[in-house]
This record gives structure tokens, sequence and C-alpha cells, in this order.
């Protein structure tokens, strides 16, 4: 077992052992009390034969009643570890589904923290992967192998001690059987595991492809590509088939090759055992009865034998997939070393107070002489001299320096990969600078923190995310306390509330994560809507109405006005109709600013932003 798994194996026993302590003591208390009756069983086998049916025999002596007692107790010990194996089965699906829900719980916890760089290096099918195949196997192992891993460890040293108590000649024939035993069947799961890690790759291929085209089923139908997919597929499946049935036929011969030896052993310590009976002397000598209880006890010998290099596999894959699950879980979180933190505060004579049930947003920035100064938040953004690189090696912004005074409307316009949204990603923090700084209200935003930055600010993306739920609870999204009347204010403003007021439950109509039942303009106005009802004093629209269509595009831009009154907006556009009345213009290339001014001034020009306006260039 490489450290890897053996890390993994660690972790795991702490989420089980640690936080499940009693539970998993009454699992191995549980599992002897099954062991322990049943080697008492094969006990009670020896003096049923010995002491009264061979007695009976020999001498006709009445012990009928001795024997019908000797019967009932054993029949009561043989409930008690059916009911230690019911006890102990119960309570390990019980800890396992809680190791679970703890392990997801933890992972998506840690999930939050992580940077939207991690995000863009990480497929979502990837990640999905480790929440539902890996945790299968996790399942698995708790619920599964790791009991009977347990039980034919335990069933193994008791039997082993009972063999030894019974004969210590025919256990050691036993144990020179089962040293051959173990390593056959230790080659062949070497082979068998191989094919296992295959399949689960596969698996994960199979996923990932299905999950593919089903998303893309419209570009598929489109471009009569069914056909092509169809074969794609049997491809991906054929690999999966053939790794399975290597995998599944390894695992289907060791069973009976270990049956087999099993067979073996019990086969030649019947004769042995029965030569020693009729003709051995001394220490070579045995009952009928001992040689009956060991026959028993060589069952469960080889069982647990077999048992556990049945469970291996398993174990194998739970700790692959448990070894998944840890490595994302340890992903460096986002890095936030701010302490500057939004309050509310309250005017008294002209200085700034922090009060909970102020009405006046600000920056409470502690100071190294412990001073603590309270600052308006306005939403002015200065960048200064900002150079960017998403990988450390290719820059993608050049020397970034602009302004944005409170309540102006700055827009970006260039091609596609001209630096527009990374510059909109560097104002919330999504990223931090290679050089450079950016100043919100004159404060270093890499000294806010960052949660208490994009607070302050409102999204609204080109690609919509509405989450499962009624249209109230998608808008409410921007500001979880906010009100029913605050939220339809918002639609309003956005022009959203004219469409929804005419679905037949109106606000309480349900979306789901595919938004299937709206169109995708209607997404993005509600999108629009609930940046809106958030109420900040920065807005940054990253193409916000590219996915509407011109006269739906008329009707926003006039709630987009509204809302963008009195507030620091940062808007992206293809659509340059949108931005001909913003108080300054952008025109980036290649992470430069080119160009900037107003649509007037630039028109004036007769530069790029003109040739854009006039058709001459088309954006791309």
């Amino acid at each position: 077992m490489n450290k890897t798994k053996r890390g993994a194996l660690a972790r795991l026993l702490n989420y089980i052992v640690d936080r499940h302590r009693w539970g998993f003591i009454f699992v191995v208390v549980c599992v002897l009390v099954n062991v322990i009756c049943g080697m008492i069983g094969s006990l009670f086998v020896q003096i049923i034969i010995d002491d009264y049916i061979l007695q009976m025999l020999e001498t006709g002596a009445d012990l009928f009643s001795g024997l019908a007692s000797l019967l009932a107790i054993m029949a009561v010990v043989y409930l008690i570890g059916s009911l230690g194996t019911l006890f102990y089965n119960r309570t390990i699906a019980i800890i396992g589904q809680k190791v679970l829900k703890e392990i997801r719980d933890d992972l998506f916890t840690k999930m939050q923290t992580y940077p939207i760089r991690f995000f863009d290096t990480h497929t979502h099918g990837d990640i999905m992967s480790v929440y539902t195949n890996d945790t299968d196997t996790l399942r698995q192992l708790i619920a599964q192998s790791m009991p009977a891993m347990i039980s034919a460890s335990v069933t193994l040293l008791f039997s082993f001690c009972l063999m030894l108590h019974f004969n210590l000649w025919l256990t050691l024939v036993v144990v020179a059987l089962s040293v051959v035993m173990v390593l056959v069947g230790r080659v062949m799961l070497h082979h068998s595991r191989k094919y296992f890690t295959k399949q689960q790759k596969s698996i994960g291929q199979l996923n990932g492809y299905i999950e593919e085209i089903f998303g893309g089923l419209k570009v598929v139908k489109v471009f009569c590509h069914e056909d092509a997919t169809r074969e794609q597929f049997r491809q991906v499946n054929e690999e999966l088939y053939g790794n399975s049935m290597k995998a599944g036929g390894i695992s289907i011969v060791m069973m009976p090759i270990m049956s087999g030896f099993g067979n073996l052993q019990y086969l030649v310590v019947a004769i042995l055992g029965g030569a020693m009976a009729l003709f051995g002397s001394g220490t070579f000598t045995t009952t009928i009865g001992t040689l009956v209880s060991f026959l028993g006890v060589i069952r469960q010998f080889s069982s647990s034998i077999t048992q556990t290099a049945q469970q291996m596999n398993s174990v194998a894959l739970g700790l692959a997939g448990a070894g998944r699950i840890f490595d994302l879980m340890d992903q460096e979180p986002e890095e936030d070393n701010g302490y500057v933190t939004l309050v509310q505060a309250k005017d008294r004579d002209g200085v700034l107070v922090e009060d909970p049930n102020g009405d006046i947003p600000a920056w409470k920035h502690p100071h190294h002489d412990g001073t603590i100064t309270y600052t308006k938040v306005q939403g002015s953004v200065v960048f200064d001299h900002v150079d960017f690189s998403y990988d450390g090696k290719k820059t993608i912004l050049h020397d970034i320096s602009l302004y944005a005074k409170p309540g102006q409307k700055i827009a970006f316009v260039g091609a596609t990969g001209a630096g527009k949204t990374t510059i909109t990603n560097l104002i919330n923090r999504f990223y931090d600078l290679a050089d450079g700084k950016i100043r919100y209200d004159g404060i270093n935003i890499n000294k806010i923190r960052k949660t208490d930055l994009r607070r302050s600010m409102g999204v609204v993306l080109q690609d919509v995310n509405l989450f499962t739920g009624t249209i109230m609870d998608n808008i409410r999204y921007g500001r979880l306390d906010a009100t029913d009347e605050e939220c339809i204010a918002a639609a309003k403003l956005s022009g959203a509330d004219s469409f929804i007021t005419r679905l037949p439950d109106g606000y309480q109509t349900m979306v789901n994560g595919d938004n299937n039942n709206l169109s995708q303009g209607q997404c993005q106005l509600i999108a629009i809507a609930r940046a809106a009802v958030a109420d900040p004093p920065v807005m940054i629209l990253d193409e916000a109405t590219s996915s509407i269509d011109t006269h739906t595009e008329a009707i926003v831009q006039a709630g987009m006005d509204a809302l963008m009154a009195g507030r620091t907006v940062f808007v992206i556009a293809h659509r340059l109709s949108t931005v001909q009345n913003s108080d300054a213009i952008m025109v980036l290339d290649h992470g430069r600013i080119i160009e900037r001014g107003t649509h007037d001034q630039l028109i004036a020009q007769h530069g790029t932003y003109y040739q854009l306006y006039t058709g001459a260039l088309e954006l791309e």
C-alpha cells in the first residue's frame, strides 16, 4: 500500500473512529460476539458428539436430558451471534451514511473557499465524479468491505486459536495449504486490481461523454451528428465493457479457485484426521467429535481468507476514491489577507460612527497604531499601472491605468480576448495582481476583505445562472434579507416585472437549474433584477444584454439607466448602442487601452472606436 493510500486510510479512519468512536466500538464488540458465538458453537459440537452421542451409543446411557439442555444452550449462543451480526451490520450502515454526509459537507464547505482559478483549471465533470463515483466506492468500503474485513480478521484469529486447541498437527497442515492459497490469491488480486482501476477510469470517461453530449444535444441535432455521436459512444462503452470483463473475469475465477483450495483443505484434513482417529496414538490421535468440530472451524477459517481476498479489490477502489476526495479537499483555499471591512455607520455631527442600525455603508479601516478610520462607500475605483497574468507567463493586461469617479459609467469595448472581463475580475479580486494597484474609495483593494469587497458590488454576467426555486427566490439571491416588495421593485427596475406577472404563478413560478421554462433573455432580466435588489454602490455588467433581443434591450436599457443612476458602473458590451451614454469608453486591444474618451470624442478621433461604430471593423 503506497503512501497516498495509507494517508487516505488514516484520514478515513479519523472520520469513522474519532467522530463515531462509541458506534465503532459497538461494531467491534458485536463482531467479537458473533465470532465467539460461532467458535463456542464448534466446541459444543465436539462435546455433543464425544460426551453424549458416542457415550449413548457405546454404553446405552440415558443422556437425553443433558443433551437437550446443551442443545438449548447452543441455540441461545447461535441466537446471540445472529443478533451480533444484525446489530453490527445496522450500526456500520448508519455510521457509513453519517461519515459520507460529513465528508460531503466538509468537501462542499472547503470548495466554497477555493479561488476562481481552481474552477478555471478543473472541469465540472471531474469535480462531479468525486461527489458521485468516488463517494459511491467509499460507501461500499465503509458499509460492506470494512465490516467484512473486521469480521474475517477476527474469525481468522479465533479459528486459528481454536484449531490449535483441537489439534496441533492438523493445524499445521491447514496453515501450509493456506499459505499457498494466499499466494495464489495475491497474484490474481494484483491483476484484477489493475483492471478494476481501468474500469473506474472508463466509467468516468463514459459519464463525462454522456454529460457532454446531452448538454450539447441541440448542436448534435442541428448538425445531424447522431450517427457519429452514436459511434463515439459505442467506442467509449466498448472500452468500459472490455475493462469490466477483464476485471470481472479475474474476480469471478478467483472465487472458485479460493473455494477449491478451501475444499482441498477440508478433504486433506478429513483424510488425515480420520486416519488419526482410527489408527493414531499419542499426540497423533484425535476423537471423532474433535475432528467434526475441526472440520467446521476449517470452513470458517478458509471462508475468512476467501472473503478477505474478495474484499481487497473493493478496499483498493474505496481507498483510491478516498484519495481523490481528500486530494480535492486539500486544495489551497483562496488567500485573503484583507482587514478592512464593510460596516453600517451613522453620521454624528459630521463624523461617521459605526452603528449596526445605520444607513450609511462605510469601510472600517484599522491602522497599525490602533486607530480606526471610517470611509463612506462611494464607489471610486482607480487602476494604477496594473499588469496581470493568469499563469505567470503570458501577460494579459499591460500597464492599465484608469479611474472611475463615484456615479460614473465606464465602458470597455474590444474584441474577444482583449482583456475586458479580466479587468472586472480584478476589481472584485477573483484574481490578484501581478503588478500595480487598484484602489477602492482610496483604499488598496488588497487590504479589503474579499467578502466585504464583493458585497459592495453587483455583478451581472453574460452566462446566466438561475437556481432551482421560485423567481422570487432567484431575485432575492442578490440580498437574502430583501422583502417581497423590494424584489418586485427590483424586477420593475430591470424590466422583468412585465413578463413575470404574465406567468401563471407570477413571482412564485418555479425555475430549475437548466432554466428550460424561460427564455435566455428572460433569465437575463431576472439576473439583472437580482443585482438590482442588492443595491450596491458599484455595478459590473459583463455583456448583460447580449442575450436580449433589440426590442427587449430598449426596455432593459431604460431600467438599466435607472439602476445605474448614482452608482459607479463598469460595462462590457458588444452592442455599442448600450454604451454611448458612458462617461468614458475604453477601447482595448491585446490587453492595452488604445483609446479612451466619451462617445463623441472617440467618434471625432476617427480611430478604432469610430471604425467599430460605423461597421468598418467588427468585434470578434
